[in-house]
């Protein structure tokens, strides 16, 4: 009985850390498209990087607790899980943003071949998948 408690009281600290690192992700993630030069951009990228790493770390807990057969009820695990999943899709987008350098080919080539109507769309498309992302955090949130 005693191992039980002490393993929720683990699994709570976990999802605890798991909620502030989200909401830590979520300022530093609109820290870095509201950046107006290259070197806050970087350093908030790093920031990024750091947050998502202890959310990996956290991820790596959660899913041996759903792996072991002494939880029941594994639905907040899951959810948390997911939640920490989609901020890591949400960073591999900045990554590969961040990669692709303004003077690489790639990056010149993508500056000639975007047509104004082009540019908007990706805009719009832009704001759609961060809506969108905004949306399942908060129904996750719920």
């Amino acid at each position: 009985m005693a191992a039980t408690r002490k393993l929720q009281g683990e699994i709570d600290r976990c999802l605890k850390k798991v909620t502030e690192g989200v909401e830590t992700f979520e300022d530093i993630w609109q820290k870095v498209h509201n950046a107006t030069n290259s070197n806050q951009k970087e350093k908030y990228e790093a920031d990024l990087k750091k947050e998502i790493k202890k959310l990996q770390r956290l991820r790596d807990q959660i899913k041996s607790w759903i792996a072991s057969g002494e939880i029941k009820d594994k639905s907040i695990l899951m959810e948390n899980r997911k939640l920490i999943e989609t901020q890591m899709e949400r960073f591999k987008v900045v990554e590969r943003e961040t990669k692709t350098k303004a003077y690489s080919k790639e990056g010149l080539g993508a500056a000639q071949k975007l047509d104004p109507a082009q540019k908007e769309r990706d805009e719009i498309q832009h704001w759609l998948v961060s809506s969108i992302d905004q949306l399942n955090i908060q129904v996750s949130n719920m």
